[in-house]
């Protein structure tokens, strides 16, 4: 279900990849104008590119950007996360406070705001940009069910959101935060492999990225286990069968698993501070 348009002022702090990519993608779906968003960027060429980009308001500093906002999303590092808000704390009153920070608890960016400030927590992924990203979506003690829909409704006009418990977003955040880091490995290995047997890098590429494409929209449309395509793939004595063969001989499955196991802890650690 795609959102209505956003009437409110959006606030965005920090003019990185990940706020950069959030404001593409909802002025791409419509669902808010222009004008309506203030990006606050420390650095100056950055500023203008994102001015020049989208023709929305920029500031040097976060207390040049919240006036007036609606919504005030942070999309700055969790290293930097606590200097910022209680940089903002006193000009964030009657504005929904949106953390897109990776580790950081709703509990912990409470603790820096005046009481009653609403917090919601999200993890969104890149693919934002083309509309096509997952967010995670989690209301803090003041926020209300129906501002924390309203900030899952701004992320599903990019893709997809789900609203979960808190105690999930760490795990949430190792599969769809970092995912997109995990598939370009995934392709990019398969691409390789493919000029190693004699196939240009643009083939092998745009087999592997449409490929990996088509699976996952076949997976999500038909809603079959994945077991169950693996199965229906590998015909009796033929590639698949023997490629899948290798990868599990490889420890594949236990290396994905590892990984999210690494991006868990890690989150965890940004949370505490380490």
């Amino acid at each position: 279900m795609k959102t209505s348009r956003f009437g409110g002022r959006l606030a965005v702090i920090g003019g990185g990849k990940m706020g950069e990519a959030i404001v593409s993608g909802l002025l791409a779906a419509g669902v808010v104008d222009a004008a309506m968003i203030s990006i606050a960027e420390p650095f100056a060429a950055r500023r203008d590119e994102l001015s020049r980009r989208f023709s929305v308001a920029v500031s040097q500093t976060g207390s040049g950007a919240v006036v007036s906002a609606d919504v005030v999303l942070i999309a700055v590092k969790p290293q930097i996360i606590d200097e910022v808000v209680r940089e903002l704390s006193g000009s964030v009153s009657g504005a929904i406070v949106v953390s897109i920070a990776a580790g950081i608890s709703c509990a912990r960016l409470e603790s820096m705001l005046p009481e009653g400030v609403p917090v919601v927590r999200v993890m969104p992924n890149t693919p934002a940009m083309v509309g096509e990203g997952m967010a995670l979506v989690s209301g803090g003690l003041a926020a209300t069910p129906d501002q924390v829909e309203l900030v899952a409704s701004l992320f599903e006009s990019i893709g997809r959101a789900v609203v979960i418990d808190e105690c999930y977003q760490d795990a949430g955040t190792a599969i769809s935060g970092s995912g997109p880091a995990y598939f370009a490995l995934v392709i990019d290995s398969m691409a390789r492999a493919g000029v190693s047997e004699g196939l240009s890098r643009e083939i092998a590429q745009e087999l592997a990225v449409q490929t990996m494409k088509g699976t996952a929209i076949m997976l999500q449309e038909t809603g079959i286990h994945p077991e169950q395509l693996i199965d229906g793939v590998s015909s009796p004595g033929g590639t698949t069968i023997a490629a899948i063969t290798a990868l599990e001989e490889q420890g594949v499955r236990a290396a994905f698993g590892h990984a999210v196991s690494a991006a868990v802890r890690r989150s965890r650690e940004l949370g505490t501070g380490y």
